[in-house]
């Protein structure tokens, strides 16, 4: 095996003792490398991949530069992350970064100037984007936070958490972060919320569930960004919150509909049915025509398939979008109607996302490859 192809060990170059999310450097590193499946460097291995301890980076760029044998990442000239292939590379680099000047040589080894406002495609988040390097202080903490706080939420997502929830949840999140609350502990108070809620709709009490849904809402936002700039992410945190995304939209509009009963606003029988077949069923067809668009297209998500898709995912007929009707619809006194457009918006939402399963079926009949919108726009500069 040739040293390229081999993963490179990681090594922290310097010291820091400024803190972020509650990390030093050499744990918030570690932390990184690791979900990287890196480990760390012993004595002169080769390759390696350095990092300065001067700085703080996005984890998307040390994916990024350990994907990239012979590729170093610049700021002012000076290296941020060094993939270095050769021993002597490697020590040139380390060299630099422990002086915190540019590279006097650099040979074989690519440089990538984060001036330059390079872009990487982060798939897990569904975006494109330059990922945030700065240097690591007391005074740029704050900022820093702030900025991978925003680089862990989603490019395409429901036009709540997009332009809604950002603040909020930022507030919370460092909170969190501050007094040691978990990931997971976050997923377990917005569960309970979620419940209340669930109850609070079954009687009638449309206003305090959705005051109770807010606050699940918002910790479902919360619990992601502080999984992902805490670098506490699990798999069974994974399944616990996305179990919970999936399983109690569901609920919500069943009980929704029996409290109307509170109201005076009930259903007849057929009513009754047709809003909830229409829902329930909607809800999980469309659910099913993404997970067979992804199995059918290497795990891309349909909604970042075209810039269509992604502006068609702010206001799709998921729990967030629908929320909105139903709060405009009881401020106007009719609950009632406003699960019926719920009902009739998932029956839309249901068919654009159908159409959209049989348009690219018809682009793979072609021979045409299905690609992201977010890929094509631009190469990953190098």
């Amino acid at each position: 095996m040739v040293a390229s192809q081999i993963t490179p060990a990681f090594q922290i170059i310097g010291s820091n003792s400024t803190r972020l999310w509650g990390m030093d450097v050499a744990e918030r590193t570690r932390r990184i490398a690791t979900a990287a499946g890196l480990s760390p460097r012993q004595g002169g291995d080769a390759p390696a991949l350095l990092v300065n301890a001067a700085f703080a980076f996005d984890p998307p760029w040390l994916r990024h530069i350990a994907a990239h044998p012979g590729l170093v990442l610049t700021l002012g000239g000076v290296p941020v992350l060094a993939h270095a292939i050769a021993a002597q590379d490697a020590q040139a680099v380390a060299d630099a970064m422990a002086r915190q000047r540019r590279l006097d040589s650099h040979g074989a080894l690519q440089i990538l100037a984060f001036e330059d406002g390079p872009t990487i495609e982060n798939k897990a988040l569904r975006k494109r984007e330059t990922p945030f390097v700065t240097p690591l202080r007391p005074d740029t903490v704050r900022t820093i936070e702030r900025a991978s706080y925003f680089g862990a939420y989603k490019g395409v997502t429901d036009i709540l958490t997009k332009y809604l929830w950002p603040e909020w949840a930022l507030v919370l999140t460092r909170i969190c972060a501050r007094i040691g609350l978990t990931p997971n502990m976050v997923t377990t108070i917005g569960a309970v919320l979620c419940v209340l809620a669930t109850w609070c709709f079954a009687e009638g009490r449309y206003w305090l569930g959705m005051a109770l849904g807010l606050g699940f809402m918002v910790l479902d936002t919360v619990d992601g960004k502080l999984a992902r700039c805490t670098i506490t992410s699990s798999a069974w945190g994974n399944v616990f919150d996305h179990g919970m995304d999936l399983v109690h939209p569901p609920f919500w509009w069943w009980f929704w509909a029996t409290g109307l009963v509170h109201w005076g606003l009930a259903y007849d029988t057929e009513t009754f049915w047709w809003v909830q077949g229409v829902i329930q069923l909607g809800y999980w067809v469309q659910r099913a025509i993404e997970g067979v668009f992804m199995r059918q297209n290497g795990q891309m998500h349909i909604h970042v398939w075209r810039r269509f898709d992604s502006k068609f995912r702010l206001i799709t007929a998921r729990r967030n979008p629908n929320m909105v009707i139903l709060f405009i619809a009881t401020a106007l006194g009719r609950p009632d109607v406003g699960l019926i457009l719920v009902a009739w918006w998932t029956a839309i939402s249901c068919l654009v996302h159908g159409i959209r399963l049989v348009q690219a079926w018809i682009v793979r009949s072609r021979g045409e490859p299905i690609t992201s919108w977010l890929s094509d726009e631009g190469s990953i500069q190098r």
